[in-house]
């Protein structure tokens, strides 16, 4: 299933989202005024990103067609399992912590409650128990290679995502629709200068780190399995992509987060159980 995807300038309405600038790029916007070794690091980072860029055996696009990866075949025929074991852990979904309360540098961009994680999988992070309530969905996501992040994302009626990007573009981020309130149209993400609508059952796989942001423009809940998985790269540059992603979870904005994970874990099995 290849998903559709809206050009700015397809259409006249999808021109009324047109963005008055070029968007596909990959500039950090969010802090502009940096030190000096910060803005050394972001020279550096920006270095080899451009050569994990040009390695790419699938090129650099910023929104990937789905066929190439046969895994992502595979969640959307049993997608249905991993909608069944979130209708049951949505009944909690109060109790669920913010994306900010997890990853602290999500903060930039996030400061209210509507915004909401279940944390499945993560690089340094107890996620057991989370994962022991959504074993089918454990199940599938074992099957991703390279795997490194997982959880449901769950965005409150009205929500906004400011534009920003990622860290990384040594890593391919997934979306499946789990629950996709209607009309869908407005219910989207813009990756550069396109829009996607998502659909329930549908894979969309992306390079958050192009300029992005996210609508949630109706009244119901929009969620979905977001996945971050390691890009196919050749040697040497596959070790590299390891070796980055295994720092993530030194970064000051991680610490403390593996603890914080299993403790709102721990918090919402009590409720649960508590009834």
């Amino acid at each position: 299933m290849t998903p559709a995807v809206a050009s700015a300038s397809a259409s006249p309405a999808s021109a009324q989202n047109s963005p008055a600038e070029d968007l596909r790029h990959r500039r950090h916007t969010l802090r502009p005024n940096r030190s000096l070794l910060e803005s050394f690091g972001l020279g550096i980072q920006n270095w080899l990103e451009r050569r994990v860029a040009a390695a790419s055996p699938l090129g650099d696009p910023h929104i990937y067609n789905t066929r190439d990866f046969p895994w992502a075949r595979e969640i959307e025929r049993e997608w249905p399992l991993i909608r069944k074991e979130l209708d049951a852990v949505m009944v909690f979904r109060d109790q669920m912590p913010s994306f900010q309360d997890i990853l602290k540098e999500v903060g930039a961009i996030q400061s209210d409650n509507n915004w909401k994680t279940y944390f499945l999988a993560g690089i340094g992070m107890d996620c057991s128990e989370n994962a022991r309530r959504c074993p089918e969905t454990a199940r599938l996501l074992g099957r991703i290679p390279g795997m490194t992040t997982a959880f449901f994302s769950i965005l409150s009626p009205g929500k906004h995502i400011p534009a920003h990007r990622g860290a990384w573009n040594g890593i391919l981020r997934l979306h499946v629709g789990l629950m996709v309130p209607q009309p869908r149209e407005r219910v989207k993400i813009r990756v550069g200068n396109d829009f996607y609508s998502w659909r329930e059952g549908e894979a969309f796989i992306f390079d958050d780190t192009f300029n992005h942001e996210v609508w949630n423009d109706t009244d119901d809940d929009r969620v979905l399995l977001m996945v971050e998985t390691m890009m196919p790269l050749p040697f040497p540059l596959s070790v590299l992509n390891r070796f980055v992603q295994r720092q993530y979870r030194y970064h000051p904005s991680h610490r403390g987060m593996p603890e914080r994970v299993a403790a709102l874990a721990r918090a919402s099995s009590h409720d649960v159980l508590d009834g």
